[in-house]
């Protein structure tokens, strides 16, 4: 295992999030040395600024938090991030074409996104909380037939929290290097830990320096 701080990405996707609550979760992030911050688009400068010199990634949200935007306007979201710096890319599949069985189509923008991201990270969240198994299931490995780096549980707005069942089952349909992403109801060491040995690589929590400080003393 890595060291459990770089499993998290420390995370403020609040609609009502100011400049200094990004200013301290940027200072909470380099002084704890997370893998990355998660802001929404606006936020990413000010993180970019304010996390210089350290090795804390910048990550934002594409999509967010429904899914339902075009592929296109996804595309000009992660085109945008990416001339703004921004290191990975978070975006939402579009729930209803799934479920409609509009495989291509769910397919497609993943790899529209990834492409608009020339090789930065990109993790795909497929809201697991609104899916059934077998679509869970597809949804994983579609992400990866679309060339994703990471398959991502919830946004944290819609139904449904990280469990560790989820992440065995997607763990299950991942393929290449795709790996997981638990995000959502993750609050304490114990969470991050079951989900850590379930599968998950990255961890998307607003509560990092709690679950660093509940880890057991060496």
């Amino acid at each position: 295992m890595k060291p459990l701080n770089k499993y998290i990405d420390h995370t403020n996707l609040k609609p009502f999030a100011t400049r200094a609550d990004i200013e301290k979760l940027c200072a909470d992030a380099r002084a704890w040395d997370f893998a990355s911050v998660c802001v929404n688009p606006c936020d990413i400068a000010l993180a970019k600024e304010l996390l210089a010199g350290s090795d804390v990634m910048t990550c934002t949200v594409i999509g967010f938090p429904l899914g339902r935007n075009t592929t296109a306007l996804k595309v000009a979201e992660t085109e945008e991030a990416y001339a703004l710096g921004c290191d990975e890319f978070d975006m939402v599949i579009n729930v209803g074409k799934l479920k409609d069985g509009d495989l291509d189509y769910v397919r497609g923008e993943i790899a529209a996104v990834v492409a608009a991201a020339k090789g930065k990270t990109v993790k795909v969240i497929i809201e697991t909380g609104l899916l059934t198994d077998e679509e869970k299931a597809t949804a994983t490995r579609l992400s990866c037939e679309a060339g994703a780096h990471f398959v991502k549980t919830c946004t944290g707005v819609s139904a449904g929290v990280a469990t560790v069942e989820d992440i065995k089952l997607m763990a299950a349909n991942l393929s290449g290097d795709v790996v997981l992403k638990a995000s959502s109801g993750i609050r304490t060491y114990e969470d991050a830990k079951a989900l850590i040995e379930a599968g998950a690589s990255r961890l998307g929590t607003s509560a990092g320096i709690a679950i660093i400080q509940g880890a057991p003393k060496a």
